[in-house]
């Protein structure tokens, strides 16, 4: 693709430079009590050019997560369609976190990046928010899994079982990362393979038989 012109340049600019400021803003002194004003006035724009890039406080919120998860359904869509769908989710996430740091970086600070992760989770508005959000990027996957298989997927409820599943493993994983004293992105990449190494054993019938062949338990974060 040709490389962007000056002014697709000045754009990303600026909008990268109301993310950045707008995350600043809501990790030090809390989502709701930042106004759009304060971001505005921080960035030297008006309210014109903010809402120019973004609809709402809550879309700059979750831009920079909103990037990550294109990641991940971009690589899933790239994988061979012989993977079965657990493998396909598995190598598309382990993709999505080996190439998060980069894309993340060229927007904020990897610093930020986590303590946003963080705020969002203990921020009730925000938390129901990403519950909103996590429903509807688990209907893209789950069409884009059906879509592999040849499924109907509003015939055929395995795809949006699959796509639960994994989303359940996660939701755990980011808890648990969450909650741990690693809080990088090495840490929360490592910790999701683990998890979803259980992912097949938890599902199995009897644990019991599994626990001399299965996957060893895992340690405390």
């Amino acid at each position: 693709m040709p490389a962007p012109g000056l002014r697709e340049r000045k754009k990303q600019r600026t909008r990268d430079t109301l993310i950045r400021v707008a995350l600043e803003l809501f990790t030090a002194q809390g989502y709701e009590r930042t106004t759009v004003d304060e971001i505005v006035d921080a960035v030297e724009v008006s309210q014109r050019t903010f809402f120019r890039y973004f609809a709402s406080k809550e879309e700059v919120a979750f831009a920079v997560q909103h990037m990550v998860e294109e990641l991940f359904v971009t690589a899933l869509g790239q994988r061979p369609p012989g993977e079965g769908p657990f493998d396909a989710l598995r190598h598309a996430v382990l993709s999505a976190w080996d190439h998060a740091g980069e894309a993340v970086t060229e927007v904020v600070p990897i610093e930020l990046y986590l303590r946003t992760f963080r705020m969002i989770e203990s921020t009730p508005a925000l938390l129901a928010a990403h519950l909103r959000r996590s429903a509807e990027t688990e209907e893209t996957i789950a069409r884009t899994i059906a879509e592999r298989e040849g499924l109907d997927v509003d015939a055929d409820p395995r795809p949006r079982i699959a796509v639960a599943a994994f989303s359940g493993v996660m939701r755990v994983t980011g808890q648990m990362w969450g909650r741990g004293t690693d809080q990088s992105l090495e840490a929360i990449r490592a910790l999701t393979e683990q998890y979803l190494d259980h992912l097949g054993p938890a599902l199995a019938p009897h644990w019991r038989a599994l626990d001399d062949n299965g996957p060893s338990p895992l340690p405390a974060p």
